[in-house]
C-alpha cells in the first residue's frame, strides 16, 4: 500500500479509504491479477459486504458470481430481488432477475425458484420484452414442477394480455395455467380463473366470463388464501360494475384497503382503480374521481406501478368525457410517450387524442391515433375502447358522406357488441350505428339496433347507456322523417347528458334538437328558405331553434370542438331568415379574409380535403377551391398549408365578427 501510494498508483481519499484515480485503472488492475487471486479477493469483498448493515445484496451477488460461488450468488440475487420488490422497486427486481435467469449457469431448481419472483414483479410493475421472452422459455421447460410452471404461466398470461396487448396468447396461457394449478395449487388457480372472468377483453361472450367467475369465487371462498380472495373479490366487483349491476358497488366495501399485507393492498388498489374505470364507462363521474384518488394513493403506497399507470389512463378518459379539454392533447401525447413499450396501457390516451383530433377537424391525425400503425389492433383492444373507436370511425365516414363505408363499419362493430353481450358498453357506438344504417337505407337494421340496445340495458344502472339509447331513438326518428318526435328525444338526451355532466354529448344532442325543429318548420313552409307563410307558433319555434344553434356553435368553440362549431355555423346560415333590405357589407380592407374564407382556411390547414370541407360547410368542392385560392392571394401564402401561418391575424377578427353577427 505504501509503495502504491508513493508511486501514485493509489490515492488516499480520507483517513481510512484508498482507491484508484480513475475507474479505467480498476480494469487494468483486474487484467493483471491472476484468476485465483482475483476470485479470492471477490470472495473476501462479498464477506465484508455481507457483514455491513443494511446489506447491499446486489453488490454481494456481483462479488459471489465473480468468485464462482453459484449458490451464494443466486441466494444474494433472490434476497436483492425480494428487497427491491418489497420496497416497490419492481423495475430493479425485474432487471436483476432477467439478467440472472438468462445465464445458463443457473441450475433448474434455482430457475424454478426465481422465475415466479420475476413473473410477479413484472405483473405488478412494468414488464419488458426480455421478461416475456425469459418467462416463455421457462414455461416450456418440461422438467419444471407443474405447480411452478402454472404459477409462472399465470403471470405470463397476465403480462401478454394486460401489458403486451396480445389477448389471444394471454388467454391461452391463462387457460393452461388454470388447468395446471387446479390440481397442484387450487387457490392460485382461482386467480387464473378470475382473470379469465373479465369481460373487458375482446373475444369470448359474457356467458363464458361468467362461468369462469363462478369457478373462481368457489375456489376463493374455500381456499383460505387472503391474497387470492382479494384478487377474486376485485374482479367480481369489476365484472358486476362493467355489466351495470346495481349491487356490485357493495363489493368495493369489502376490499382489504387497510391490510398490512402489501400483496392484499395491491389487489385492493387494482380493484379500486378498475372500479373507477368501470364507473367512467357507466357515467358515474364523481364516483369515478373518488375511486381514482383512493386507488392511486393505495397503489403508490403498496408499490403497484402497473395499476398506477392504468389509473392515469382512466383519468384521461374522465377528463375527455367531462369536458376538461384544456391541455388534454398534450397530456395524452406525454402519456403515450411514457408508455410506448406497453400499448395496452397507452390505448386510453391514444383514443382520447384521436377523439380530440376529430372534433378539431384534424381527420387524418384522428385516423392515425385511432387506427394507425401504432394503435392497438382491434382484436387486442378492450371492448369499450373498441366500441368507442368504431363509433368515431363511423362518424368520420358519415361526415365524409361515405354512407356505404359507414354502414359496413356499423354492421361489423354492432355484430362484435352483440357477440360480447355487455350492452352498457354500446353507449358510444349505438347512436352512430343507428344513423349510419338509417342514412344508408337500412331502416330495419337501425330499428333492430335500438330494440336490442333497449333490451340489453333495461335493468342496468348505466346513466350514459340510457342517455345514448334516447339519442339513438332520436336519430332513428329523424331518419324516418319524424323531426318533431326526434327533437323531443334529442332534448331528453341533452338533459340526461347535462346531468352527468357530459358537455360534448349534451351540445351534440342539443344541436340535433334544434336541427329537427328547423327541419319541421321548413317542411311546413314547403321547403322555402325563409319563414314567410309559417304560422306564428312555427315562426317562434324557428327563432328559438336558431338561438339554440347559435348557443351550440359558441359552446362548441369554447370547448375546443372547432369542426363542430364550423359545421353548426354553416347549418345556421341555411336556416337564418334572409333580410331582403340588407346586403352584406364588404370589408374596407381588400386583403382581409371574409368570414366564409376564414372558415374554409381554418379547416384546410387542419388537413381536411376540399370535399370534406364542402360537406362540413354545405358548399361545393369548387366553391371551397375558390375560397382557398382567394385566401392565398390575400395573405400571400405559398400553399394551403402555409395559410396556417397567416390565419391568426386575418381570420380571428372575421371569425369573431361572424359569431357576433350570428
Amino acid at each position: 500500500m505504501t509503495a502504491a501510494l508513493a508511486g501514485a498508483a493509489l490515492a488516499e481519499f480520507d483517513k481510512s479509504r484508498y482507491g484508484l484515480h480513475a475507474p479505467l485503472a480498476a480494469l487494468a488492475v483486474q487484467a493483471v491479477v491472476p484468476g485465483p487471486a482475483r476470485r479470492a479477493l471477490h470472495e473476501r469483498a462479498a464477506g465484508v459486504l455481507t457483514r455491513r448493515q443494511p446489506v447491499q445484496w446486489i453488490a454481494v451477488a456481483e462479488h459471489r458470481q465473480a468468485a464462482g460461488q453459484v449458490r451464494g450468488w443466486l441466494r444474494a440475487v433472490e434476497k436483492a430481488a425480494r428487497v427491491a420488490a418489497e420496497s416497490g422497486r419492481h423495475r430493479d427486481a425485474v432487471a436483476l432477475l432477467e439478467q440472472t435467469l438468462a445465464s445458463p449457469a443457473v441450475p433448474p431448481q434455482d430457475r424454478g425458484r426465481l422465475a415466479p419472483l420475476l413473473a410477479r414483479s413484472a405483473v405488478v410493475g412494468l414488464r419488458s420484452d426480455q421478461t416475456v421472452e425469459v418467462l416463455t422459455q421457462i414455461v416450456r421447460d418440461a422438467a419444471l414442477p407443474v405447480a411452478v410452471r402454472g404459477e409462472v404461466r399465470l403471470d405470463l398470461g397476465l403480462m401478454l394480455r394486460n401489458q403486451v396487448g396480445d389477448f389471444a396468447a394471454g388467454w391461452r396461457e391463462l387457460e393452461a395455467a388454470a388447468g395446471e394449478l387446479r390440481q397442484a395449487r387450487l387457490p392460485l388457480a382461482g386467480r387464473a380463473m378470475a382473470s379469465l372472468a373479465m369481460p373487458y377483453w375482446p373475444g369470448p361472450s359474457i356467458d363464458v366470463h361468467q362461468r369462469w367467475l363462478r369457478e373462481a369465487t368457489e375456489v376463493a371462498e374455500t381456499g383460505g388464501d387472503k391474497v387470492v380472495h382479494a384478487a377474486v373479490l376485485a374482479n367480481r366487483a369489476w365484472f358486476g360494475l362493467s355489466c351495470g349491476e346495481p349491487d356490485a358497488w357493495k363489493l368495493l366495501d369489502a376490499l382489504p384497503t387497510d391490510s398490512p399485507d402489501p400483496a392484499c393492498s395491491q389487489q385492493a388498489a387494482r380493484g379500486l382503480c378498475n372500479a373507477a374505470d368501470a364507473a367512467v364507462w357507466l357515467g358515474f363521474y364523481e364516483r369515478a374521481q373518488e375511486l381514482l384518488s383512493e386507488g392511486l394513493d393505495l397503489a403508490a403506497q403498496s408499490g403497484a406501478p402497473y395499476t398506477e399507470h392504468t389509473a392515469l389512463g382512466t383519468r384521461l378518459l374522465l377528463e375527455w368525457w367531462t369536458g376538461r379539454w384544456a391541455g388534454l392533447a398534450e397530456r395524452c401525447e406525454e402519456f403515450v410517450t411514457a408508455t410506448a413499450d406497453m400499448p395496452v396501457i397507452a390505448s386510453d390516451a391514444r383514443m382520447v387524442r384521436g377523439l380530440l383530433a376529430f372534433t378539431q377537424g384534424e381527420w387524418g391525425m384522428a385516423r392515425s391515433w385511432l387506427a394507425g400503425p401504432h394503435a392497438t389492433a382491434p382484436e387486442n383492444t378492450s371492448t369499450p375502447l373498441a366500441a368507442t373507436t368504431s363509433g368515431t370511425l363511423i362518424r368520420l365516414a358519415l361526415a365524409r358522406q361515405e354512407l356505404p363505408t359507414a354502414a359496413e363499419r356499423a354492421r361489423i362493430a354492432w355484430a362484435d357488441m352483440v357477440a360480447k353481450g355487455v350492452w352498457v358498453w354500446a353507449a358510444e357506438l349505438a347512436p352512430w350505428v343507428v344513423e349510419a344504417l338509417a342514412r344508408a337505407g337500412d331502416v330495419n337494421g337501425a330499428q333492430a339496433v335500438v330494440r336490442d340496445f333497449a333490451r340489453g340495458i333495461a335493468d342496468r344502472e348505466a346513466p350514459v347507456a340510457h342517455a345514448a339509447l334516447t339519442w339513438s331513438r332520436a336519430a332513428l326518428a329523424e331518419a324516418q322523417g319524424s323531426p318533431l318526435q326526434a327533437a323531443e328525444q334529442y332534448r331528453e338526451a341533452a338533459s340526461a347528458y347535462g346531468a352527468l355532466p357530459r358537455p360534448y354529448a349534451r351540445i351534440l344532442t342539443a344541436e340535433g334538437a334544434a336541427r329537427c325543429v328547423l327541419a319541421a318548420c321548413r317542411a311546413e313552409a314547403g321547403g322555402d328558405e325563409g319563414v314567410a307563410g309559417l304560422r306564428s307558433g312555427a315562426q317562434e319555434a324557428t327563432a328559438h331553434a336558431i338561438t339554440d344553434l347559435e348557443t351550440c356553435a359558441q359552446q362548441f368553440s369554447d370547448l375546443g370542438a372547432a369542426w363542430d362549431a364550423a359545421r353548426t355555423r354553416s347549418l345556421l346560415r341555411l336556416h337564418q331568415p334572409a333580410d331582403p333590405g340588407h346586403r352584406p357589407a364588404r370589408s374596407g380592407h381588400p386583403d382581409q379574409l371574409t368570414l366564409r374564407e376564414s372558415e374554409v382556411v381554418e379547416l384546410a390547414v387542419k388537413g381536411m380535403t376540399n370535399r370534406e370541407i364542402a360537406a362540413t360547410l354545405h358548399l361545393s368542392p369548387r366553391t371551397v377551391e375558390q375560397h382557398i385560392a382567394r385566401a392565398m392571394r390575400k395573405t400571400g401564402a405559398l400553399s394551403r398549408y402555409d395559410l396556417g401561418h397567416h390565419l391568426p391575424s386575418a381570420a380571428r377578427t372575421q371569425r369573431a365578427r361572424g359569431q357576433s353577427q350570428v
